[in-house]
């Protein structure tokens, strides 16, 4: 009994948002439970259920026991809010849609992916893709991002000087690296905008930019600590990545098609 109880809490307190609480007086297929006369569809808690399942959680006479009683739980919730009219309040209103949109845009993303699943033809041509990207170098750099091209020809010449890259970072406006003395870490060219990574890869190991590099963020001096041999990934550790990249492509694609056909005022 305890531990339906946990589980019965986990299930409340972890998936509350991940179906919406639905009753009928005469549901098709029979009810799970009936409160206060307002009877839970079995079609819910088999909902619920799969849902709990595609989360890890196995499908045992416990699962069903505590979907059973979190449905109730519900249903209880929800009749207090209605005694209350906070169904009718437009915010709440509002927030119902917004779940509901959620559901059917999950329902045809997944419907959508099924119906249109990525080739490993396709897979296998953006893995290439990829490695070409990336190169077969990756380098260390350190990087001071200005606002003005002045400024970061005075940091050049004050490197010049003798003073120290990582201490004339902390003037730099790119608060990911800024405290880490410009510290981008090890990386392929791949990472960056052309600009930078035409930089990157003609400098010499411990040599910095004696002119600024301009690009969409501002003026840049950067410095490359190291360079060594790059080995990419296998098209193996990467095809999952590879395969969500292209579902997103194809749906964002599928997006663009539908704004161009559609009637917005």
């Amino acid at each position: 009994m305890h531990k339906l109880s946990k589980l019965a809490g986990a299930l409340l307190l972890g998936a509350l948002v991940s179906l919406p609480a639905v009753a009928q007086k005469a549901p098709a297929g029979g009810a799970v439970a009936t409160v206060n006369g307002v009877a839970i569809p079995q079609s819910i808690a088999n909902a619920f259920v799969a849902e709990q399942e595609a989360q890890g959680a196995p499908d045992t006479p416990e699962l069903k026991n505590a979907v059973r009683e979190e449905l109730i739980r519900r249903e209880l919730l929800v009749q207090e809010a209605k005694k209350l009219g906070l169904d009718k309040k437009p915010d709440v209103a509002a927030q119902a849609d917004l779940a509901r949109q959620a559901i059917f845009i999950r329902a045809f993303v997944q419907d959508y992916v099924k119906k249109h699943p990525i080739s490993d033809e396709q897979l296998k041509a953006a893995y290439d893709r990829v490695k070409g990207q990336m190169g077969n170098t990756e380098y260390k750099v350190r990087h001071i991002l200005v606002e003005k091209e002045d400024d970061a020809k005075l940091i050049i010449g004050n490197l010049k000087k003798g003073a120290k890259f990582d201490e004339l970072a902390k003037q730099s406006k790119d608060p990911g690296s800024r405290d880490k003395g410009g510290d981008l870490g090890w990386s392929s060219t791949a990472s960056y905008v052309k600009p930078f990574a035409d930089a990157v890869v003609g400098l010499a190991k411990g040599k910095y930019t004696e002119v600024p590099v301009k690009t969409d963020f501002g003026y840049h001096v950067i410095l490359v600590e190291d360079s060594r041999p790059l080995t990419p990934p296998t098209f193996d550790q990467i095809k999952p990545q590879l395969a969500q990249r292209l579902q997103q492509d194809q749906l964002q694609k599928l997006i663009v098609e539908l704004r161009g056909k559609a009637k917005i005022q």
